[in-house]
């Protein structure tokens, strides 16, 4: 654990560099696959995307392959703060004004829905769910509130802005969403595994039509569904240029606070707050990968000012695919491959996002149509500020001297010295110190300077 002072340097003691969430639940190994099969779907990845998929798709009556490259929810689930809700920053009056009523609602649908369907599961399935008001505060702007607060009123919804807040941060306001949830991930996501024909330490090496090569064999499947966080194709559909990565960390603390709500800053490098039992998670230091950001220190410095008597128990960090419209992409993997899916994107809300891929994917490959297919399509309009930007940041770093070079697309990479590893702000990838790989797209290791 970390004691903290007034002036946010800390005093380490036993704490633990891993979330909460992998401390407090033990897993069953799957083995590995070899050999050669066929299957109705196969789906590539073994984090909560894929294995809710799955399970949709079992219900459904159909065989169901899940692989992981390595140990299944050891990537972004067990790094998760575990929020389902349908208030993701403030996005409905963006929404509305970009994509219309009918699709703003059909977002806000989708998203309740997921929170519906999490709950049915935790009833069989017991994982510490537990409904929680959501609230998306601001520190400086009122009027981006009230914006909001009115788009909530267009759409039928409960706008109820709070002036108080009980944070350790100056705030004007926040935008409270009623009847979220929170949940702990690896308890529901080891339980559904369980019934799941699943792989672990089985790495896809390459995809040609719809069979799947791994080291030891190949897996044939009608449907082939990319749950890997970063497509494993990123090329064709030009993924590389529509998703780019964020990281951001959180510190769960002991003596600290215990808050009713789940708490997020309308700001994308702002804080997050949200309690599970006697710990506090406060989340931020945000940026986007391979470029500079607060960190961790940014997160001791706030504990040391707001909770000088607090300790802290677990620290984590993690990452997410960003998309270009703060809509996540699922469906068609890409024109003229109708049997290839992807889900990604998903802007820091993987797991409500998880959910609504399953059950999007599932009507897809079950029914041949789904009724949010058009919202959530990876064919949309790539139009946008931030496609200039993501083209402006990969022609920087591709035309950079200097090595290391990523093994993905060859973009210079920069050191992160605050969690030691090479990282790539092209597209997100990171590599340990020794060069191996911690986070893709990249598939390869690299050969450190």
């Amino acid at each position: 654990m970390r004691d903290f002072n007034r002036t946010g340097q800390a005093k380490d003691m036993n704490i633990s560099q891993g979330s909460v969430w992998s401390a407090t639940t033990e897993r069953n190994s799957r083995p590995a696959f070899a050999g050669d099969t066929k299957t109705d779907v196969l789906v590539i990845g073994g984090g909560m995307c894929g294995v809710l998929v799955a399970h949709e798709l079992k219900q459904a009556g159909l065989r169901c392959v899940v692989v992981e490259s390595k140990q299944i929810g050891g990537g972004v689930t067990r790094n998760t703060t575990a929020k389902i809700t349908a208030q993701h920053g403030l996005i409905y009056a963006d929404l509305l004004e970009r994509i219309g009523h009918e699709k703003a609602w059909q977002y806000y649908q989708a998203n309740t829905q997921a929170i519906k369907k999490y709950q049915a599961l935790a009833a069989q399935f017991p994982c510490d769910f537990e409904h929680r008001t959501a609230y998306v505060y601001s520190t400086d702007d009122s009027a981006a509130l009230e914006r909001e607060a009115r788009a909530y009123h267009q759409l039928g919804l409960a706008a109820h802005v709070q002036e108080d807040l009980p944070l350790p941060v100056n705030t004007c306001g926040a935008l409270a969403m009623e009847n979220q949830a929170q949940f702990h991930p690896l308890k529901l996501l080891f339980a559904l595994a369980e019934n799941l024909e699943l792989y672990e330490n089985t790495f896809v090496n390459k995809l040609v039509g719809k069979t799947a090569h791994t080291p030891v064999g190949t897996i044939t499947a009608e449907h082939v569904v990319l749950a890997t966080h970063y497509p494993l194709v990123n090329i064709l559909g030009l993924y590389a240029l529509k998703l780019y990565q964020h990281r951001s960390y959180v510190i769960a603390l002991e003596n600290a606070q215990t808050l009713d709500g789940m708490y997020v800053d309308a700001r994308e490098n702002g804080h997050s707050f949200r309690t599970y039992g006697d710990l506090l998670f406060v989340g931020g230091g945000d940026h986007r990968t391979g470029e500079p950001g607060g960190g961790f220190h940014e997160l001791h410095a706030l504990a040391g000012r707001a909770y000088p008597q607090a300790t802290e128990q677990f620290h984590w960090a993690t990452q997410d695919c960003m998309s270009l419209d703060r809509v996540p992409y699922i469906g068609k993997h890409r024109a003229g491959a109708n049997h290839l899916y992807v889900a990604t994107g998903f802007n820091k809300w993987g797991m409500t996002g998880s959910m609504v891929a399953a059950q999007v994917l599932c009507e897809l490959i079950t029914q041949g149509k789904s009724d949010l297919s058009e919202l959530y399509s990876p064919q949309r309009s790539m139009l946008s500020r931030q496609l200039a930007t993501n083209m402006g940041k990969a022609t920087k770093n591709l035309l950079s001297f200097g090595t290391p070079r990523c093994m993905h697309m060859g973009c210079k990479l920069r050191w992160n010295s605050a969690e030691h590893s090479w990282d790539c702000a092209c597209h997100g990838s990171r590599f340990d110190a020794c060069g191996h790989v911690m986070d893709g797209p990249a598939k390869r290791g690299i050969k450190p300077s």
